[in-house]
């Protein structure tokens, strides 16, 4: 008894410290240990490549590429506009006539639903879904598939 207490506890310890995404606690070891979800569902956070498409052919998106700035350099998704991840936070606080000096555009609002954050292959992606979601811009959703995806389905 005492011995499942023990594991009990030390598992409680290492979710508390362990990052969260979107809500849930990423497991280690193949443990879920949580399924509760504050964010919005991953089918809405998510644009798939042909709603992308869509989106860029219309010229309603706001696409930031969270990738380094050697990655952007060597390929990108047109019309995307390149904040590292390390300055995404920094970078969607700034005043917006500061925010428009540093990027070339239009600074993002808390209510625009046009949004989208994309990486390589979602997953620095889907952090800067979570930092924008903090920072209130709660419509702001994510290119699951990355540029990874991109390439491979432009190429076709």
């Amino acid at each position: 008894m005492m011995a499942s207490f023990q594991v009990l506890r030390c598992l409680c310890v290492f979710t508390l410290n362990k990052p969260v995404y979107l809500g849930r606690a990423i497991s280690a070891c193949g443990l879920k240990t949580s399924t509760v979800n504050h964010g919005q569902p991953d089918s809405v956070s998510a644009v798939t490549y042909e709603q992308l498409k869509a989106m860029l052919a219309n010229h309603s998106v706001q696409l930031f590429d969270v990738r380094n700035t050697d990655e952007f350099q060597a390929g990108r998704i047109p019309d995307s506009v390149n904040i590292p991840l390390g300055q995404l936070e920094e970078s969607l606080k700034l005043p917006p006539q500061q925010f428009q000096l540093q990027f070339g555009v239009k600074a993002p609002e808390k209510e625009d639903n046009n949004i989208v954050f994309h990486c390589r292959s979602g997953k620095r992606s889907l952090t800067a879904l979570e930092i924008g979601h903090r920072l209130g811009f709660s419509k702001a959703r994510h290119y699951a598939g990355g540029y990874i995806d991109w390439e491979q389905r432009e190429k076709k």
